[in-house]
């Protein structure tokens, strides 16, 4: 296994971890979790289906990859969709689609090539617990699939970083 591969199994294992660690947050908050997705594309609600008992506290997961489905199904307004009106829209709407308690909702360019005049790998967050909604922008460095992974890890751990407020 090349040293590339076995970074991408480490970060990977981690990824996995840290969705381990919402589900036992979850469980131990009696809260129920959902996910909004756009640039991630499903894997952030991938992993948190891969969790041991996942069916106790995982609702479900909205990917809303263009434009027109985050407007139409979680009520984001017209305008830039990597902007954090758009993920505090999107992590608001899956909370009112699913009844969840704990959300994580994520928007931005993986790449190669810039987006909305956003550089590519910049990405936007927002996590909602208890109504109380938080948003943070983060710009990864990489290749398309580097910016990913360390999408789905840091989306991850605010959402945990917010659930143990």
């Amino acid at each position: 296994m090349s040293t590339a591969d076995t970074e991408s199994v480490n970060t990977s294992a981690g990824v996995d971890k840290t969705a381990e660690r919402v589900g036992e947050m979850a469980r131990r908050n009696g809260a129920y979790v959902a996910v909004a997705e756009s640039a991630t594309g499903g894997r952030i609600s991938s992993r948190l289906a891969a969790v041991p008992e996942s069916s106790d506290w995982f609702l479900g997961a909205v990917v809303s990859y263009r434009t027109s489905v985050k407007q139409d199904l979680l009520g984001v307004a017209p305008g830039p969709v990597i902007s954090r009106e758009a993920v505090t829209a999107m992590v608001e709407g899956v909370c009112r689609l699913t009844g969840a308690e704990s959300a994580v909702a994520v928007s931005g360019s993986a790449g190669p090539h810039e987006q909305e005049g956003q550089p590519a790998g910049t990405v936007w967050i927002a996590v909602s617990v208890a109504h109380r909604v938080r948003s943070e922008k983060k710009h990864c460095d990489g290749e398309p699939e580097e910016v990913l992974v360390a999408t789905e890890k840091r989306a991850l751990e605010f959402l945990v970083e917010e659930m143990e407020r």
